[in-house]
C-alpha cells in the first residue's frame, strides 16, 4: 500500500479527500513500469483501471485502419486519464504509448466506483477532470483543421500546462523536439523548425532534454 504522503504527490486529487477516503484510495492502487515505445492498452481493450502518470511521458491517440497515427494528448506526470470509460465499463477508444520509461499509478475500477458513489471531494475533482478534458478535445479538432503546423505545435505545447489536467507543472517541461514531434503529429524535422520559430519570436526557450515556456498566453492563442 501507497503511504499517504506519496499519494498526495503523484495525485492532486486526494489533497481533497477526508482521512477515509484517502486509507480507501492507498488501498485500491498499484504500480507498474512500461519501457520507451511499450503499449500501455490499445485500442479495444478492457483495461479496468483509472491511471496516473507518476514519471515519464505518454501519448494518447489512434492509428488509422490506413496506418495514419493522430494524437489526442499528451500525458505528463501528475496527469490522470480515463475515467470516462472507467465509469462507463467499455473498451477503450484509443490507444496508450509510453513515449519514454514511464511509470504508472493504477486505481482499480471498485475502488474507483466506490470513491465517486461516496467522496464528495473526488466528484469535484471528477467534474472538472472531465470539463477540462472536453474542452481539450473540442479546441484539438478546431485546431487541427483550421491551424498551420506551427500553431498546432504551439498548441499542444500549451496543453501540457493546463493546471487542472496536469497540476504541478513548472513553466520547463522535460521532452524532447522528437517527444513534441509525436505528440503534434509530425517530424522531429518540422518540430525543430517550429520550435525555432516559436524561440525566435520569444514564446519558448529551448534548452537541453526540455523546453521552458516564457509566454504561455501567447502559445495558447498562437495562430489566431
Amino acid at each position: 500500500m501507497i503511504a499517504p504522503d506519496y499519494l498526495a504527490r503523484i495525485a492532486a486529487w486526494s489533497r481533497g479527500l477526508n482521512a477515509g477516503e484517502i486509507e480507501i484510495a492507498r488501498a485500491g492502487i498499484v504500480e507498474k513500469s512500461y519501457g520507451t515505445g511499450e503499449f500501455i492498452f490499445a485500442r479495444g481493450d478492457h483495461f479496468e483501471y483509472w491511471t496516473g502518470v507518476v514519471s515519464g511521458l505518454a501519448r494518447m491517440g489512434i492509428v488509422s485502419r490506413g496506418g495514419k497515427a493522430t494524437s489526442f494528448a499528451g500525458l505528463t506526470a501528475g496527469a490522470w486519464f480515463g475515467e470516462g470509460t472507467v465509469l462507463k465499463n467499455e473498451a477503450r477508444r484509443y490507444d496508450v504509448v509510453a513515449l519514454r520509461d514511464t511509470r504508472l499509478a493504477m486505481m482499480d475500477r471498485s475502488t474507483f466506483l466506490w470513491l465517486f458513489e461516496n467522496s464528495v471531494g473526488f466528484n469535484r475533482f471528477l467534474v472538472g477532470q472531465l470539463n477540462e478534458r472536453l474542452g481539450q478535445f473540442i479546441a484539438l479538432i478546431e485546431y487541427g483543421r483550421t491551424l498551420d503546423a506551427t500553431a498546432r505545435l504551439a498548441r499542444c505545447i500549451a496543453s501540457l500546462f493546463n493546471p487542472i489536467l496536469y497540476p504541478d507543472l513548472t513553466p520547463h517541461l522535460e521532452i524532447t523536439q522528437e517527444e513534441i514531434g509525436a505528440l503534434s503529429g509530425m517530424s522531429r524535422q518540422n518540430a525543430n523548425q517550429c520550435l525555432k520559430k516559436l524561440e525566435q519570436q520569444g514564446l519558448l526557450r529551448l534548452e537541453y532534454g526540455g523546453v521552458t515556456v516564457i509566454d504561455l498566453e501567447r502559445l495558447r492563442n498562437y495562430g489566431d
